[in-house]
């Protein structure tokens, strides 16, 4: 017996060593993708809307569509006390979705960080996670906002466009629910 386990165990073990030594190109390192699995695990208990909401997520009453190009956020639930975190279980925003049945389905999350010196011409402070720089400096999107980085990550709805664009093309706003221009 423990002569056929040893090739068995042998190939088996070989195969983990190969897995962990060289991962896919493309693929997350093993720090991303852990960041990753601990965003998913922190934002599952928002599939219940009440949850978001009872955590100090505060939802806007719009959906946000992209005005330049395809795509939108969906409805933005900012909890402001987590702006400036970085810590995957903790998102500044989460992004919702009508669900075609007068609820909210989660489809997406972000982190938002101040910029330090408040210039949009440096970038010296740009932070990063999941591997991933944030994008800007940016300019606020409303009053007092802060100059600030942003990082969108769309772990609830596949983005064609990518996993961390801004916009998601399979996000629709439907009629009378975005902003008044």
């Amino acid at each position: 017996m423990t002569r056929t386990l040893t090739p068995v165990l042998t190939t088996a073990a070989s195969l983990v060593l190969t897995l962990v030594a060289a991962p896919a190109a493309g693929a997350d390192t093993g720090r991303a993708a852990a960041a990753r699995a601990i965003t998913y695990q922190a934002t599952a208990r928002f599939h219940q809307h009440a949850n978001a909401v009872k955590a100090g997520y505060v939802p806007d009453k719009y959906c946000v569509v992209n005005r330049a190009g395809p795509g939108a956020l969906g409805y933005p639930h900012f909890n402001h006390s987590l702006d400036n975190s970085l810590d995957p279980a903790k998102p500044t925003a989460l992004f919702y979705e009508d669900d075609g049945h007068g609820g909210k389905r989660l489809v997406g999350v972000q982190w938002m960080v101040y910029d330090r010196d408040q210039d949009l011409a440096t970038d010296d402070d740009r932070p990063t996670l999941f591997d991933t720089p944030f994008k800007g400096p940016q300019r606020g999107n409303f009053p007092g906002q802060p100059i600030h980085y942003a990082l969108h990550l769309w772990l609830w709805k596949q983005n064609p466009m990518g996993v961390f664009e801004t916009y998601n093309p399979r996000v629709i706003c439907r009629p009378g629910t975005t902003r008044p221009k």
